[in-house]
């Protein structure tokens, strides 16, 4: 414990270790406390190396350094979460002629497989195209249509 009293680096790295386990463990990177590790560990280094020296100064510099790290990884962050593919194209479900269960449009409607009434919405690339019907962006209930990919639990499908 002394150790730890007298190094205040071995401090920040464990506060830095221990706020990356809870970051990544529970909240799944979502942001603030990986901001507030990486802090954590800037501070310990340049408690290491001299640059910092006082529990006041190395408290006011992560605070300083959390709010610079989120300033500067906060948007690239948020975009790269967003850019992960949204569909899965590799679901076993995709291909399968399934009824519709209820009108099924671009903002939403049932489709019925395996006895469950399951969330669907038009594919972005079926509205305006559905059977015959060039104007039409609805499948009408009980037609047949086709699942082409699996957004969370929504099924993406097009008319047959």
């Amino acid at each position: 414990m002394q150790n730890f009293l007298e190094n205040h680096q071995f401090i920040w790295y464990a506060i830095a270790g221990l706020s990356l386990i809870i970051e990544l463990g529970i909240m799944g990177l979502s942001g603030p406390l990986l901001f507030f590790a990486i802090a954590s560990a800037v501070t310990g280094i340049l408690v290491n190396i001299g640059l910092i020296d006082g529990w006041q100064s190395e408290i006011l510099i992560v605070g300083i350094l959390s709010a610079v790290i989120t300033l500067i990884l906060w948007k690239p962050l948020k975009n790269m979460q967003q850019l992960r593919s949204q569909t899965d194209e590799s679901s076993d479900m995709i291909g399968l002629k399934v009824p519709a269960s209820s009108e099924i449009t671009t903002t939403g409607g049932t489709i019925r497989y395996s006895g469950i009434d399951w969330q669907a919405r038009l594919a972005e690339d079926a509205a305006g195209i559905v059977g015959n019907d060039l104007n039409s962006d609805v499948i009408s209930d009980k037609s047949q249509c086709v699942i082409v990919a699996v957004s969370g639990t929504t099924m993406l499908v097009k008319a047959l």
